[in-house]
Formats: C-alpha cells, sequence, structure tokens
C-alpha cells in the first residue's frame, strides 16, 4: 500500500502537467489568432475584387459597395474595429490572404474542395448556382446547358472561377472562350461574338437587367448547387468560431435580411453603380 500512494501522486502529477502543457499551448494558439491581430490593430482588412455584382462593386462616387461590403461593415462594427477594404484581383486573392495582406476573403467565393485545400471556409452566407445568358437567336432551341454541349457553340465564362469549371465539366464539346472579367464574358455574347455566357446567378439578373433586354434569353434555373462563404487562413479555429457566431447573430436579428434584399431581391442600387 505504501508503494501505491507515491505512484498515484506520479500519476496525478503527469496528468496535471500535460493539462498545465495543453492549456498553455491553447492560450499561445488564442493569442496568434486573426481576431487578436484585428483587435490589436483596430482594423479588419476585406479582401475582395470589385467588379462581381452585387456582391462588391464601385459606385459613381468611386466607393466600395455591395452586398459583400455591407456585410463587412457589420463584421468591422460589431468587432469595434475600422473596415479596411482591399481591392485585389481574382488569381492572386487566395495567394495573398495566405501571406496575409487581408484578414479574410469577402468576394463571392464558391467553396470548392480545392480551395478549401488552401484555405477555411466559415458556413455559407448565401446559395447560388450557375445560370446561362443565350443569344437572342437561339431563344427555344436552347433550352438548359445540355444543349449547348456541341462544338457549334462558343460559350463564355470568367477565368477562374466555377462559371469557367462547370463550363469545361458539364459542356466539354462547346467552344469555350475565358476572359479576365465577367463582364468582358457577357459583352461576347451581346456583340454576336458568342452564343451563351456562364455565371453565377445574381450576377446574371444584374447583367440581364443592364444590357439584356432585346439582347439576350435568361435561363434562370441554377445547374449547379454552389455555396458562398468567407474564406480565412487555416489553423485559426477562434476566429472561424468568431465569423460563424457572428453570421448566425445576423442571419437572426434581422440585419442580414435587410442587406440581402437590398442588394440581392432589388436592382434599385444599378443606377448608382459604375457601369
Amino acid at each position: 500500500m505504501k508503494r501505491v500512494v507515491p505512484v498515484l501522486a506520479l500519476v496525478c502529477a503527469l496528468v496535471f502537467g500535460i493539462g498545465l502543457v495543453a492549456r498553455a499551448a491553447d492560450i499561445d494558439l488564442a493569442k496568434k489568432s486573426t481576431v487578436e491581430s484585428i483587435l490589436q490593430k483596430g482594423e479588419l482588412r476585406v479582401g475582395f475584387e470589385a467588379g462581381y455584382m452585387p456582391f462588391e462593386m464601385t459606385d459613381t462616387k468611386g466607393e466600395f459597395v455591395g452586398f459583400d461590403i455591407d456585410m463587412a461593415k457589420e463584421m468591422a462594427k460589431a468587432m469595434g474595429v475600422k473596415f479596411v477594404p482591399v481591392n485585389t484581383s481574382w488569381d492572386g486573392i487566395i495567394p495573398s490572404l495566405i501571406t496575409g495582406k487581408f484578414d479574410i476573403i469577402m468576394s463571392g467565393m464558391t467553396i470548392t474542395q480545392e480551395r478549401n485545400l488552401k484555405i477555411n471556409f466559415v458556413d455559407p452566407n448565401i446559395i447560388v448556382g450557375q445560370t446561362i445568358l443565350i443569344a437572342k437567336k437561339h431563344a427555344g432551341q436552347v433550352k438548359s446547358y445540355k444543349d449547348l454541349n456541341d462544338p457549334k457553340f462558343i460559350v463564355t465564362s470568367k477565368l477562374g472561377t466555377t462559371g469557367e469549371q462547370s463550363t469545361k465539366r458539364m459542356i466539354p464539346k462547346c467552344q469555350y472562350k475565358s476572359f479576365e472579367t465577367e463582364t468582358e464574358a457577357a459583352l461576347e455574347v451581346v456583340n454576336g461574338k458568342a452564343d451563351a455566357f456562364v455565371y453565377d446567378l445574381p450576377y446574371c439578373v444584374v447583367f440581364m437587367a443592364q444590357q439584356g433586354k432585346g439582347n439576350l434569353v435568361f435561363l434562370d434555373q441554377p445547374f449547379t448547387y454552389e455555396p458562398l462563404a468567407w474564406a480565412i487562413n487555416k489553423g485559426d479555429p477562434d476566429f472561424l468560431n468568431w465569423l460563424n457566431n457572428f453570421l448566425r447573430q445576423i442571419k437572426n436579428d434581422g440585419r442580414y435580411d435587410t442587406i440581402y434584399n437590398k442588394w440581392i431581391k432589388s436592382t434599385d442600387w444599378i443606377k448608382d453603380v459604375q457601369q
């Protein structure tokens, strides 16, 4: 019995020591969180690419506006810090996040398994899918993406997007043309140089309202499922936890609905945005 007590004491000491080490590791991880960095700097740096209507755009005054911009401002307000917009080219947006040029990507980014290998995503804030704008001459003949799966059709989308990926995967026989911006890709159809434009539903709604009348036919039934979400660097559970709770809060207190109705359901803002 005399030997049992020292052994038990040793075991307890080891368990306690391991607990202290784990606790210290947790504290150290929390100190390294982007949340702490944001609070210390007093600013939330948000990465996006202006031009993806209605998520992030530039208005006639030169200010950044849109669904994601308003969400970012609410986020900064909730953290008690300054909102700092960082307009970034789409092809470099993930590397820019990883290298610390901003704290979070809020740019209508679709969750994909490929992207998720490099970055972490918050819970989806909106669900969209790929839709199609076709040249008016094809009205009644092209009724879905399946009808475009033919070498005689020229289909456009934006470089490096899920619109491009979906076209290559689901319409492989078409002649695909890639463009640096979604506007260039859509105008190719308006100008009679292509037959169809594949892109996210919200953008196609806006473009149709702006320049589609008399030129295009909108196939508005999405043929893909695409959740959009904010993205952060890997290894930051504290920031991920805060963001998911923030999203849950605004979705249940009316703020999300106000922003959604303003930018997604309405097109009243179009007159105030740079064309």
